[in-house]
């Protein structure tokens, strides 16, 4: 009897939450918006700028399938939640953003609305586009009406239920979204704000480096993540034993952000793709405005875990093994070589609380992207068939136990993740 007046009570409850799920729904609807035809011309200094803000969006990158054709979408973007399909923007009038006013356009890329009124995913960083002003947003939309248009059809999501319901995402927005422009901090500098209206809006950083709840929505905008695929870790910008920058000088990290490589430091994985696509076109100024800001943010050190040195017998395969297949490019102390090979000792990625990044690196190779400054970057080749889980967890460990680092042991698990 109990327990039948249990299961009631749950019954009750379930449809009163899928009530007030839809009541949500209903309330957050939003008009559709009608279609208008296109522009009959563009200013080209327009385009030119939307190009560069398209760039450092990197939006090419979420929207071009593996092999398809620029900005046509179709890419697969994991969630935890199940997958995302990005959609086409490109011109075609039926299946791109053709006919999509200026209107439609705003309301979209700032509220999550799209043009037939239809709630959008947050996958699509409408949390962060929202800072951008009309002006840049005009802009990018006019880059778009450029591109050649492509006739496409968006891939239909595969979430699970209840997140691929209209009254999910009203829910989510009614608690975890609030729109808003970008305001300038009149403490700071010109630069100081043109580098953090860029950092917060519509290069979205924290997309990837902020921390996130249970319901994916960033708590912590620079906090550090592992990205949703779960093959990559965002490092915190908070903490300088991670990814933070606050005793780099400004210099340096324009080199980074535009040539993808310095001295004792170069980028890999996602942040590869970044520079590639994106960050390396930018204008100078902008790159020293996203420095200046970054270099700013608060200090916060996450406190390390409890330190365990390794059994000495692993130690020892992995020292074998490093000088088999690492010591003749990175050099017996993990020194590395100047402008060819980055150093091992020292290396914030290979000490990192988390393991995921120096792993990959091992499993699927290291590359840093082409660019004008940085034409032919070594690459280093992936291990993945050379060598097994074990042998690959004990060079690992080797390497974050070895020349000062008091890092956590890894084990064949951790690789087995992460392949």
């Amino acid at each position: 009897m109990i327990a039948r007046r249990w299961v009631g009570v749950l019954v009750v409850l379930g449809a009163g939450l899928a009530l007030l799920a839809g009541l949500v729904g209903w309330a957050l609807r939003a008009p559709a918006l009608p279609p208008v035809a296109p522009e009959a011309s563009i200013d080209p200094a327009v385009v030119a700028r939307g190009a560069l803000l398209a760039r450092a969006g990197n939006c090419m990158a979420c929207h071009t399938a593996r092999g398809g054709a620029p900005y046509a979408g179709g890419r697969r973007i994991e969630t935890p939640f199940g997958d995302l399909y990005a959609g086409n923007l490109t011109p075609d009038d039926e299946t791109g953003l053709g006919r999509w006013s200026r209107e439609a356009f705003r309301r979209a890329l700032r509220e999550g609305i799209a043009r037939d009124g239809r709630l959008l995913y947050p996958a699509f960083p409408y949390a962060h586009f929202t800072r951008m002003g009309d002006d840049d947003v005009d802009a990018l939309q006019a880059f778009l009406r450029t591109v050649p248009a492509v006739r496409r059809p968006d891939t239909p999501h595969a979430l699970r239920f209840p997140y691929n319901t209209q009254a999910a995402l009203a829910l989510w927005r009614l608690t975890q979204f609030e729109p808003g422009r970008f305001q300038a901090d009149s403490t700071q500098s010109a630069e100081w704000n043109r580098g953090a209206y860029l950092v917060q809006g519509v290069a979205h950083c924290a997309a990837c480096h902020g921390t996130r709840n249970a319901w994916g929505a960033t708590t912590d905008a620079f906090g550090g993540e592992a990205l949703p695929d779960g093959r990559w870790r965002a490092p915190s910008l908070h903490d300088p034993r991670q990814a933070g920058v606050q005793d780099w000088p400004v210099e340096r990290l324009v080199a980074l952000l535009r040539d993808g490589s310095v001295d004792g430091a170069s980028v890999a994985g996602p942040m590869a793709e970044v520079v590639f696509h994106g960050t390396q076109y930018l204008p100078e100024a902008d790159l020293r405005a996203m420095a200046s800001y970054l270099r700013t943010l608060p200090v916060r050190l996450l406190a390390p875990p409890a330190f365990a040195a390794a059994d000495g017998g692993v130690l020892a395969a992995g020292e074998r093994l490093y000088g088999q297949h690492c010591a003749d490019c990175h050099g017996k102390a993990g020194e590395g070589t100047p402008g060819q090979y980055p150093p091992l000792a020292g290396n914030r990625v290979v000490a990192a609380d988390d393991p995921t990044n120096a792993l990959q690196a091992i499993v699927g190779g290291g590359f840093a992207p082409a660019t004008p400054g940085h034409p032919y970057p070594y690459g280093m080749p992936p291990f993945r068939t050379l060598l097994n889980d074990t042998e690959i967890a004990a060079v690992a460990t080797y390497l974050r136990q070895s020349w000062g680092h008091r890092a956590g042991a890894v084990r064949a698990m951790d690789v087995q993740r992460v392949r």
